[in-house]
């Protein structure tokens, strides 16, 4: 192929993915209500002095899930009155509905409460070469004001760590952690809420100092802690059938480091919708399900017809 048809060729694709991103965001839902998620889609036009981050902390939300969700718009100068999309409905993770659920592909904890309604947060979790794990376990204790131990093999990184760092403005750990009994894992507060919804920790689990806070007011000491990592999901709205499609690791950091991903189909797509749909299997929008797959812009999209 010439240079020039290559060029005809990328040029088309771009037009191809910004014509499916406009039909999947038509898809989504203006309101999402139903039990298998939590709240609702929002939008805003930007003010001048918008960020993206400014606008995803406001509304609990992720730096790379806004990013995902907004493809093209500048996250440092998004640009008076521009439409961003505010993906601030989750549609559940497969999960018993009990304590909390952390979903590592959407970087965000559930909290199901006995009584009550679940609440949810962004993360900034494990980058690459320290993943945060999946598994089950528990909170084992809290702690207001920890002082954080850096192990060795983050001393080995950086030599001018100092053994013992107490509390205070200089604490990665923020002024709330609860420590899980997943060796070294803890869910706990930052010094640097930049880092949430973003894959850059040594494998704890971040969240914005007021979420922390919140969650260990609320959260006692026991609670069960299931962590997956599902980038797929399904649920049921109103008797409607929606998909939501998260980045993969790979195409997160795309995002975050060049404001865009490499198209990549989610795998198992297609027969996890058949299967979500039971007997509803036939009124399945094989054209939407496709499109969701593609574009992964990590809110709920109707699949169904």
């Amino acid at each position: 192929m010439g240079e020039s048809a290559c060029v005809s060729a990328r040029r088309v694709a771009r037009v191809v993915i910004a014509v499916a991103a406009a039909l999947v965001l038509a898809a989504a839902p203006a309101a999402a209500t139903g039990d298998d998620v939590v709240g609702e889609m929002q939008e805003r036009r930007a003010r001048y002095q918008d960020t993206l981050l400014d606008l995803a902390r406001t509304h609990k939300l992720g730096y790379v899930e806004m990013l995902a969700a907004n493809p093209g718009v500048d996250p440092w100068l998004p640009g008076e009155g521009t439409r961003v999309v505010l993906p601030t409905a989750h549609l559940v993770p497969k999960a018993r509905r009990r304590g909390i659920v952390i979903n590592l592909s959407e970087m965000r904890l559930y909290y199901f409460p006995r009584s009550g309604a679940a609440e949810t947060y962004p993360l900034g979790i494990g980058r690459e070469g320290w993943e945060t794990p999946a598994g089950r376990t528990s909170i084992l204790r809290k702690a207001a004001n920890p002082t954080w131990y850096p192990p060795a093999s983050i001393r080995a990184e950086d030599p001018t760590l100092p053994k013992v760092v107490p509390p205070g403005p200089d604490n990665p750990l923020g002024r709330h952690a609860l420590y899980l009994g997943l060796p070294g894992i803890r869910i706990h507060g930052t010094n640097k809420p930049d880092g949430v919804g973003r894959r850059v920790s040594h494998g704890c689990i971040r969240m914005y100092p007021e979420d922390v806070e919140r969650l260990f007011q609320i959260v006692p000491v026991g609670t069960r802690v299931v962590v997956v990592d599902q980038q797929v999901k399904f649920g049921w709205i109103g008797g409607e059938l929606y998909v939501e499609v998260h980045p993969s690791a790979t195409q997160a950091d795309e995002i975050e480091f060049e404001r865009a991903m490499a198209p990549d189909l989610a795998a198992g797509l297609l027969a996890g919708a058949r299967d979500a749909a039971g007997e509803d299997a036939g009124r399945l929008d094989l054209a939407a399900i496709l499109r969701a797959g593609l574009e992964r812009r990590g809110y709920p999209v109707r699949i169904s017809r």
